[in-house]
């Protein structure tokens, strides 16, 4: 059992490459099935990711945690809801860039937060942030260059792509001299790449799901490991892995967020806006984890960082 979880943690965690690549393949193999591709990667793994959110966030571990912290906890996603809906209605254009900005930001944090969970070197990990920022804002202005204004036109994109591999590789080698092969390395790596799909897919919905997939399953791993723990800490026999509370709740989300997604490509105007849903939804996922995994809380430490560190051992 402890072989399978060590597994599982690497491939879905430390080094989850294998799910865009999977994405890349069937995308350009099969571009017929472009839609059927987004609307399952979204099923499976995005909206499940964000759904993921509550079973974690509304576990009793949390009730006083939250009742303490009413502002932070509760107002500020009420607020964060009212003026995303005035966004939306108003200003959709900037609305949706700044929603943009936020998940790449969002996907950034977690991408440095599980170098830090595995990296023990306070100098590794200090490169390790930099360069995870800085690949991420390269390709966050990459993405806005292509799709929002568009300056990078197709007939740059060879030498875009060329000067940003140069980029990249020249950083994994300086990376490997510096501090050796480890799987810090594959983290650090994987942390990288997740926006490089913004430097050569055509729609930018790919360049959000491409490489975020690796984003989505190590999320999906760790929340549903500290939920698994915190039940066997409460009930040592517990082993119901699959059909539990968090499971249900991601999929009865997912299947609901899902759906309201295929509903902006409808042309009434009405089943359109009924996006707006599941984007307030991430967006409130975006914010309640930064309050979640803040590890500089107490409560944050006890009901979450030291069963991650259980899985590390």
């Amino acid at each position: 059992m402890k072989l399978n979880i060590k597994n599982l943690e690497f491939h879905l965690v430390k080094f989850p490459v294998i799910f865009p690549i999977i994405y890349f393949v069937v995308l350009y193999s099969f571009p017929q099935l472009e839609t059927e591709l987004i609307f399952i990667t979204i099923l499976l793994l995005a909206e499940t990711h964000f759904g993921a959110t509550w079973p974690f966030f509304l576990d009793r571990i949390n009730g006083d945690h939250i009742k303490k912290n009413r502002i932070s906890l509760i107002l500020i996603p009420i607020i964060i809801v009212i003026l995303s809906f005035i966004g939306f209605i108003y200003f959709k254009s900037f609305f949706l860039l700044i929603f943009f900005a936020a998940n790449v930001f969002h996907v950034t944090r977690q991408s440095y937060g599980i170098c830090k969970l595995y990296c023990k070197f306070d100098e590794e990990k200090k490169f390790q942030e930099i360069l995870i920022y800085f690949f991420n804002s390269l390709f966050f202005i990459i993405a806005f260059l292509r799709f929002y204004i568009p300056v990078i036109t197709e007939d740059y994109l060879l030498a875009l792509n060329f000067a940003v591999l140069c980029l990249l590789s020249s950083i994994l080698v300086f990376y490997l001299l510096r501090f050796k092969y480890s799987e810090n390395f594959l983290i650090f790596f994987t942390g990288s790449i997740i926006f490089y799909p913004a430097c050569f897919v055509s729609n930018p919905v790919h360049a959000i799901i491409m490489g975020v997939t690796m984003h989505y399953t190590q999320y999906l791993f760790l929340t549903h490991y500290v939920y698994i723990a915190r039940q066997e800490e409460k009930n040592p026999i517990f082993r119901n892995l699959i059909f539990n509370k968090y499971f249900l709740t991601i999929i009865a989300y997912s299947l609901v967020m899902s759906i309201l997604s295929i509903f902006g490509k409808f042309d009434t105007n009405f089943f359109k806006q009924l996006i707006l849903i599941p984007i307030v939804g991430q967006i409130i996922h975006f914010y309640l984890d930064s309050q979640l995994w803040k590890f500089s809380i107490e409560h944050n430490r006890n009901s979450i960082l030291k069963y991650i560190n259980n899985l590390k051992n």
